[in-house]
């Protein structure tokens, strides 16, 4: 959920004169920093590694193609940032695992003999976006993308509804809470 600010619904001015409810920005910041920290998988060092190591073995890619694959094979669940994954490529060359061709302003990476007798050491055990927590976790980006949907949509309409599409949306939201509830509340 990176990359969700709002700014598709115009800039995020938080003054008056924005023509949005006061503290609408604010509430939408915090559903999602929330979501985030509940349902974001924290994968150790060590996963970026191992994950670095077993995308690595199969062919040469750039950082972003790295954090891409993790993402894709992780079905969402994992995207490691570039925060984790370029200091991860550091230690890596630091240690004589991969090497670092720069081609076309990019650099690209491949596992050296060392890198690929690691790699080959692993392919045993599980990757870390197979993990059952990462697997969990999986399962559990749909409720905080269909939240965070859900806000986006409620913006809109606070920024260009009318008085009367605004109730209208304050009463669906209000059933939607209510049903929600009703789910826990069915055990």
């Amino acid at each position: 959920m990176s990359g969700f600010t709002g700014d598709q619904f115009g800039p995020r001015h938080r003054g008056q004169g924005s023509g949005l409810p006061g503290g609408l920005w604010e509430a939408m910041d915090q559903l999602r920093e929330t979501f985030e920290q509940k349902f974001s998988p924290r994968m150790a060092r060590g996963d970026v590694r191992a994950a670095v190591l077993a995308i690595l073995a199969e062919k040469p890619m750039h950082g972003y193609q790295i954090i891409q694959e993790i993402e894709t094979r992780s079905a969402g669940a994992w995207k490691p940032s570039p925060g984790s994954v370029y200091p991860t490529l550091q230690m890596l060359a630091d240690e004589g695992l991969i090497v670092a061709e720069e081609s076309a302003g990019k650099k690209t990476y491949s596992l050296t003999e060392a890198g690929r007798a690691e790699a080959a050491a692993a392919e045993g055990t599980s990757a870390p976006w197979e993990a059952a927590g990462a697997r969990d976790s999986a399962r559990a980006t749909a409720l905080p993308k269909a939240g965070a949907k859900l806000a986006q949509a409620t913006a809109q309409v606070a920024s260009s509804g009318s008085p009367e599409q605004v109730q209208q949306a304050v009463d669906v939201l209000d059933e939607a809470r209510r049903k929600l509830y009703s789910i826990l509340a069915q055990d």
